[in-house]
């Protein structure tokens, strides 16, 4: 599944992603996170973790809810 965002750096690149498990992606050193919709989330931390499971309620944002949510491997949710 692809996510449902981009993270980006000041210049406009893609930041290398780290996935965490079966947790949420790491994005370092981003100034935004782009949404599905092209809404822009501004970044003002080093480190942030996105959402891959799809629940979260600060989507893009993870807020650990992948914790209580058990994934298949065939589901990919």
């Amino acid at each position: 599944m692809a996510p449902e965002w981009r993270a980006l750096s000041s210049t406009g690149a893609e930041v290398d992603l780290e996935p965490c498990g079966d947790g949420p992606v790491l994005a370092r050193h981003a100034c935004v996170v782009v949404d599905a919709d092209g809404v822009q989330h501004p970044v003002t931390r080093p480190v942030v973790a996105l959402c891959t499971c799809g629940r979260s309620q600060r989507r893009p944002w993870c807020d650990s809810t992948h914790k209580s949510v058990r994934r298949s491997p065939t589901s990919g949710a």
